[in-house]
């Protein structure tokens, strides 16, 4: 049994390097609402472009720009290149970098070169990822060692009952999801990340993560890839109709970053980050950073790390651009920019508001 479980995720994590080159599995119907987010033009910015300050801290460490290349693989031959490839861009811009889910490395030791990625980036922000079930079932000490032989700044602890719910063998049963974020907070010696997989941050999902001590989400929002519809793909029958059904599922990215914010913790605004405008309207939100994943690896497949490289520096010049024509000389003044909301996401964030 425990040889089919480990060559199921072997496959599964090759299935998803295969699916995530393509455009097949972004949302269908259902947008990151971020193109709601309407930044006012300044025609009189005084700013010298040059001189824009695009340094945040995130989790114990200066980024140079903000900017996460966020999670995606882990576990199979082909990821490490990924991983590796990704991890030393990382370092060289100064940007976090994120690993995919570490279940692999639990079930199969010998995968752990795939994610150990400190030789390419020593000084880079590392965060580990482990899923809120999988931690529910191990004791802090053995999760602590995954993450020390990474050499992981903080954990990743992901939700994902969406996807579960479709992926061939998913998980059923959620439980202790609150219980085990709180005492992974309290006993591990980094940070703890919640973090989405696709379906986005409600309000009650924001306050469960600071009530149990969490202070960074990675929002990881409806609207970009639908890890829903990458399981869909691999699925039949009835998980593949269900799939169908709730492949748009989730709350949107934008929404899902206003939710984080309104309760007093720092934001990682990923899930459909296609460009700097993107990733500026989320930072007008409140967020800290945007995370990318899906983008980065098609430029990675298409052109390698120097392909990867480019479009991550068309980002920031995007960025340093629209941070300019907001007057904003930094990353705080950029929160404060003047901006509108469209409707849509006016309702979201009615959401977040106090009862009463």
């Amino acid at each position: 049994m425990e040889a089919t479980v480990t060559h199921d995720i072997r496959q599964r994590k090759a299935d998803h390097l295969d699916l995530c080159a393509t455009d097949e599995v972004a949302f269908q119907n259902r947008t990151t609402l971020l193109e709601q987010v309407r930044l006012v033009h300044q025609s009189l910015p005084d700013i010298d472009l040059d001189q824009i300050d695009l340094s945040v801290e995130l989790l114990g460490k200066k980024l140079r720009a903000p900017i996460v290349i966020a999670g995606m693989t882990g576990g199979h031959e082909r990821a490490a290149e990924v991983n590796h490839g990704l991890a030393a861009i990382a370092e060289a811009r100064g940007y976090g970098f994120g690993l995919g889910s570490q279940r692999a490395m639990q079930k199969r030791p010998d995968t752990a070169w795939t994610f150990e990625v400190r030789e390419h980036a020593p000084t880079a922000l590392i965060l580990g990822n482990v899923g809120v079930v999988q931690a529910r079932e191990m004791d802090t000490a053995v999760i602590a060692k995954m993450l020390e032989q990474v050499g992981a700044d903080a954990l990743c602890l992901h939700m994902n009952p969406a996807m579960e719910l479709v992926q061939p063998g998913g998980d059923r049963d959620f439980r202790g999801g609150r219980e085990t974020i709180a005492r992974l907070v309290k006993e591990l010696p980094v940070p703890v990340v919640s973090k989405e997989t696709g379906n986005g941050i409600s309000i009650e999902t924001a306050r469960a993560a600071y009530e149990a001590g969490v202070r960074t989400v990675d929002t990881s929002g409806a609207g970009g890839t639908s890890w829903v519809g990458v399981e869909t793909l691999r699925a039949e029958g009835d998980a593949r109709t269900l799939g169908e059904l709730i492949w748009d599922w989730g709350v949107p990215t934008a929404a899902s970053v206003h939710n984080v914010v309104a309760c007093g913790m720092s934001a990682i605004a990923t899930g459909g980050m296609r460009h700097g405008l993107d990733a500026a309207r989320a930072i007008a939100l409140g967020a800290t950073a945007a995370g990318f994943a899906r983008h980065v690896f098609k430029a990675f497949v298409e052109g390698g790390r120097d392909g990867a490289e480019r479009f991550l520096i068309r980002v920031e010049e995007q960025i340093r651009a629209v941070m300019l024509l907001c007057g904003a000389q930094n990353i705080a003044q950029l929160q404060q920019a003047p901006r509108l909301y469209g409707a849509e996401l006016k309702e979201w964030m009615a959401l977040a508001e106090p009862a009463g």
